[in-house]
């Protein structure tokens, strides 16, 4: 189970999420993070996933496009912080090698 709680101020626009991020619910928060695109707000996009207990690879991929399109997160434990850190790694490097490439 996963419960997306929206909460939208004029500093940020939070999804807090609670559960599990896999399965039927990796497309519930794609949804979700579509629609908040499709406002507009003007404040930044942040995902807490400080109650997040597991993520599948569907998950990851999902957490990884919305990394490279500006989504701020939010952990604490030890496995999605790190898992947090995996994508950031793993996107940056594609940056640099995409920058490399058009330099060339």
């Amino acid at each position: 189970m996963l419960r997306i709680t929206p909460d939208a101020n004029e500093d940020e626009y939070l999804l807090k999420l609670e559960g599990c991020l896999c399965g039927a619910y990796v497309p519930e928060l794609a949804a979700c993070w579509r629609e908040v695109r499709g406002h507009q707000y003007d404040a930044p996009l942040r995902v807490d996933l400080t109650e997040v207990c597991h993520v599948d690879d569907a998950g990851r991929e999902l957490m990884t496009t919305m990394y490279r399109e500006g989504v701020q997160f939010v952990a604490r434990g030890f496995v999605i912080p790190e898992l947090l850190r995996e994508i950031a790694e793993t996107v940056d490097a594609q940056q640099v090698d995409a920058q490399q490439r058009s330099a060339s």
